[in-house]
């Protein structure tokens, strides 16, 4: 089990802090919530762990490992997967195949195999594709499994990209909005999921706008505003904390 620690970490835009001194620790078999207003610079901290911008100063830690140099191939065989603000799916391919793209980590078949089609190859595809459809049973989603996944809801396509980054088998998994534009029904209906993958011993990092989920799932949330840290502790002491209602509703 690993867990994910910032320390410090800082990274600069044309002289100018988007994140300014941050540290926190998301331990693993719990999902610790990264929250703030818009602009407070969450989804830059995810860029940062993912390796897609790189810190000005400071570490960043999975396990005892030194993660802050390394580039995003790297971090995703250590075991650090993310989903997006924005949805990444193949549109014209199918739930099937996009969720079976989540386990390029654990091929082992290599790239002439794939080329001349050995048999080899066709036995890794279904050994991955039956791991697909344990997932999409997980999420609800086994009947749309031939479906192009760019023709299905949003909701829907935001499961896609979970089971994707699942699929990854995650020691350190970054939730970037995952309910965003979802109704409370749908969103609620991802809330064992999430922690069903956090009992199995993963680090879940959650940033969220819905504060009502956050606080729902979370044990321990940080609080960002303006690329600093301003407040840490548990939903109780973070919604009451006078610092977090100025942030969010400028007084």
């Amino acid at each position: 089990m690993k867990a994910l620690r910032l320390e410090n970490i800082q990274r600069s835009f044309g002289g100018l802090p988007a994140v300014d001194g941050v540290s926190l620790t998301a331990p693993p078999g719990r999902i610790t919530g990264l929250i703030g207003p818009n602009g407070a610079g969450k989804t830059t901290v995810v860029n940062l762990i993912t390796g897609l911008l790189k810190v000005t100063s400071g570490r960043i830690m999975v396990g005892e490992d030194d993660m802050t140099e390394a580039e995003a191939p790297v971090l995703a065989r250590a075991g650090v997967a993310r989903t997006f603000q924005n949805i990444r799916l193949i549109g014209d391919a199918t739930v099937l195949e996009n969720v079976v793209s989540g386990f390029h980590r654990h091929e082992k078949v290599g790239m002439v195999a794939n080329l001349i089609g050995l048999p080899a190859m066709f036995r890794e595809r279904r050994e991955l594709e039956e791991r697909a459809y344990v997932l999409l049973e997980r999420f609800g989603m086994t009947d749309l499994a031939r479906h192009p996944a760019g023709s299905l809801s949003y909701g829907h396509q935001r499961r896609i990209e979970m089971m994707r980054a699942l699929a990854m088998d995650p020691k350190v998994l970054l939730l970037d909005e995952p309910v965003a534009g979802m109704n409370d029904a749908e969103a609620y209906s991802l809330a064992d999921i999430f922690r069903g993958v956090a009992d199995q011993g993963v680090s879940i990092l959650l940033i969220e706008h819905n504060m009502r989920f956050v606080m729902s799932l979370c044990e321990h949330l940080y609080v960002l505003a303006s690329g600093r840290l301003i407040s840490e502790g548990g939903p109780d002491h973070v919604a009451n904390d006078p610092k977090v209602i100025q942030a969010y509703l400028g007084g």
